[in-house]
């Protein structure tokens, strides 16, 4: 918590930090303005409505509240939302059903895009959210490279993984390629391929190009260049992330809500952006929040983002698992649920089984 909101909270009393409290934690539950007869019928000491007003009134002055137009009742602020959060926030225990949901995904295909599919849309199931599932990065070393055409104007690119994994890339040769073409730069990428990851190859091989430009014709130095930029290509991080429960966000209310979802849809197409801001939860570990304008990629939608790093055995940040909504979410309910996902996803996929 910032050292501005660490000061606000430790100088509000008591009874000021519970009307607050209460205000936050109603919203969140009905996303309705909390008016003061209202509170006053659940706070623990016996008060007037005009006494709860006044302390509300107090609360919109520092920022923490807000009263809408069309009520007399109070809001929380983004501010006011970040500072419970924060500060007064009482993360609940994950439920039997909601553990019984998560831990459903490790049936069926054993396939590492099957199982984050299955973990998206249980999350979204779940938290009637938006998931987000960035996958991880294809780190293997590489064992071997081959093209293959396909067409004149198309060809193949095969990687196959130490790991066992083989993935294939469609790109466009350079014209009038041959196949001792295609067998010369397989050759040429094979020599120094092995043992490497694709980012260390593709790092390797400017300089080698550079160095032996004489060894290769110039059709077999344009389908080196061509097939392994692919991986490079603007899908790649696309690619990488799993967006499930779009239609959960339309279980609004008002219009103004659904002027905002329609922009979130808007971001959520722009799938390349959210990746590359996930990869900012490789920095640090747990689940982290984001409410509304602090993550800028969704400022304009006001939502706000709960999200967690995963690890593979050697405990390095490999992807991330989160669940984006309105900023009203039952954040209590989602962290511990984005948290277990988190943790249950990096033990799969380092080769363990849930004890």
């Amino acid at each position: 918590m910032s050292e501005q909101r660490s000061k606000l909270l430790t100088e509000m009393n008591d009874r000021s930090r519970e009307v607050f409290r209460r205000v936050v934690e109603s919203y969140l539950v009905s996303g309705e303005p909390v008016g003061s007869r209202t509170l006053t019928r659940s706070l623990s000491e016996r008060v007037s409505a005009a006494t709860v007003r006044n302390v509300m009134q107090d609360l919109e002055f520092l920022g923490l509240l807000d009263s809408p137009h069309t009520s007399a009742g109070r809001v929380p602020t983004q501010l006011g939302l970040r500072m419970f959060v924060d500060g007064l926030m009482e993360v609940g225990t994950l439920t039997a059903e909601d553990r019984e949901a998560i831990d459903a995904t490790t049936a069926g295909e054993a396939g590492v895009a099957s199982l984050l599919d299955r973990v998206g849309h249980a999350l979204s199931g779940i938290t009637h959210g938006a998931s987000l599932v960035l996958t991880p990065k294809r780190e293997a070393p590489i064992r071997h490279i081959e093209f293959v055409s396909l067409a004149p104007d198309r060809a193949l690119v095969v990687l196959v993984f130490a790991d066992g994994q083989v993935e294939n890339r469609v790109f466009s040769p350079p014209l009038g390629h041959t196949p001792s073409a295609m067998r010369e730069a397989g050759n040429f990428l094979n020599a120094m391929a092995e043992g490497r990851t694709v980012s260390e190859l593709r790092g390797h091989l400017v300089a080698e190009i550079t160095r032996r430009r004489q060894e290769l014709d110039v059709a077999a130095r344009d389908l080196v260049e061509r097939g392994l930029a692919v991986w490079d290509g603007s899908d790649a991080t696309t690619e990488r992330l799993i967006v499930r429960g779009r239609a959960n966000l339309l279980d609004q209310g008002d219009q103004v809500d659904l002027d905002r979802i329609r922009v979130l849809f808007d971001d959520l197409e722009r799938k390349r952006d959210i990746a590359e801001f996930l990869e900012l939860t490789e920095t640090g570990e747990g689940v982290r929040i984001f409410i509304g304008s602090e993550n800028k990629l969704f400022s304009l939608s006001g939502s706000s983002l709960v999200v967690s790093p995963y690890m593979n055995a050697d405990r390095k940040i490999i992807g991330a698992v989160g669940v984006i909504g309105p900023t009203r979410l039952n954040y209590g309910r989602i962290v511990p649920i984005v948290d277990y996902t988190a943790q249950l996803v990096g033990r799969l996929l380092s080769g363990e089984r849930k004890g």
